[in-house]
């Protein structure tokens, strides 16, 4: 898609900060209200955490429902998981009104059990998600091993999850984006935000100012100071994906993940690879992440032929990447504190394309004035 600099000043509805998949989806929904916007990033379209995502879209958060209900109350944890739920199917169904050939499935979810969740704690988990009306049930030993060939006693399965290809749909989005009147600038640095009462003015590296009525930090796990939180911590999280081995697969080819700290998740893929991902910790820099991928490697691919021994797991690619999370697994969207006009977006946990499709949601109806039942959920201030 066309992006080049930004060789002068701007004045726009609103002014978009990251080209991830956060920022094409708030472009998405922005363009939907007749804004006019622009979009800036600091490297281009698609470039930063939103490639090195597994990409796996489900509605089941990072946190069980059973421990959420804990930390936020029943009433608020029941309605982030409907919330998940009902954002997998807003985006499932725009990628089919833009066309978008993103390589998107239907799948479903198996969800193992962990240091977090043993089997007794998944049976408590099951009940909890189907008395709210989530499509979830406990399946026993072999019903899970005719699934998935898995030798566990037992897991929760999942309807209403899906899979895609992460770089496809992101590069769609600022087609289908540009195509729409948006314009996209890159490599720009913000260095200076200043917030008005009816105006919001960003300053670049270079010196070029652009103003708008409202502006949307989506820059992931690379926040500006201004919204920084103490709240939001940054993981590194690593993956790898093996050669295309389609009879080797499992039967329903269901996303897979542990109800672990950290977790193990995986996944197939439309040409027969299997993807799989974890060995989550805290991050540190990008050069001592990087140096870790042999190593991570390693252990992924022992996890990966101990569920399923009769795969091959050596490598095809091997890569890491960040993210930002909370101890509720909670992102944060809405207004910044202290900076009117300003909307961002942290702390995705393993739930990055679904939360980023909340955003939109919840930015696109801040900007046209209509309240959203949620926001309460994923204020700053919360």
């Amino acid at each position: 898609m066309p992006f080049g600099a930004l060789r002068g000043n701007l004045r726009v509805d609103v002014v978009v900060v990251g080209a991830g998949v956060t920022g094409a989806l708030v472009a998405d929904a922005l363009l939907q209200a007749g804004q006019r916007i622009a979009v800036l990033d600091r490297r281009g379209p698609g470039r930063g955490s939103s490639a090195a995502s597994t990409a796996l879209l489900q509605f089941e958060l990072d946190q069980p429902l059973t421990v959420l209900n804990r930390k936020i109350g029943r009433e608020r944890a029941a309605r982030a998981y409907w919330r998940s739920a009902a954002a997998v199917g807003y985006l499932r169904g725009r990628i089919a009104d833009l066309g978008l050939r993103c390589a998107f499935r239907e799948r479903m979810t198996a969800y193992l059990p962990g240091d977090v969740l043993d089997v007794a704690g998944l049976r408590k988990e099951a009940e909890s998600r189907a008395r709210i009306g989530l499509r979830s049930q406990f399946l026993g030993r072999d019903k899970l091993r005719a699934l998935t060939t898995i030798r566990k006693p037992g897991a929760i399965l999942s309807r209403g999850a899906g899979e895609v290809d992460p770089v496809a749909l992101v590069g769609g989005l600022w087609r289908s984006a540009v195509a729409r009147g948006a314009a996209i600038y890159a490599p720009v640095d913000v260095v200076d935000v200043e917030s008005a009462r009816t105006s919001v003015t960003l300053t670049t590296r270079h010196g070029h100012e652009v103003r708008a009525r409202y502006a949307v930090f989506a820059t992931g796990y690379e926040p500006l100071d201004l919204v920084q939180s103490p709240k939001h911590k940054i993981i590194s999280t690593w993956a790898m994906a093996t050669a295309p081995q389609p009879k080797r697969l499992w039967p329903t080819r269901c996303l897979i993940w542990e109800a672990a700290d950290p977790y193990l998740y995986v996944r197939t893929t439309g040409d027969g690879r299997i993807v799989v991902g974890g060995e989550d910790e805290e991050f540190s820099d990008e050069k001592k992440r990087d140096a870790l991928i042999p190593e991570k490697t390693r252990a992924l691919r022992r996890k990966l032929g101990a569920l399923f021994p009769g795969v091959d797991t050596e490598p095809a690619f091997s890569w890491a990447g960040c993210f930002g999370t909370t101890e509720t697994g909670l992102p944060s969207i809405g207004t910044v504190p202290r900076a009117r006009r300003c909307f961002a977006v942290l702390g995705y946990g393993g739930n990055g394309f679904t939360f980023a499709t909340v955003a939109a949601q919840l930015i696109q109806r801040a900007v046209v004035g209509l309240p959203d039942p949620d926001e309460d959920l994923f204020a700053f201030t919360t």
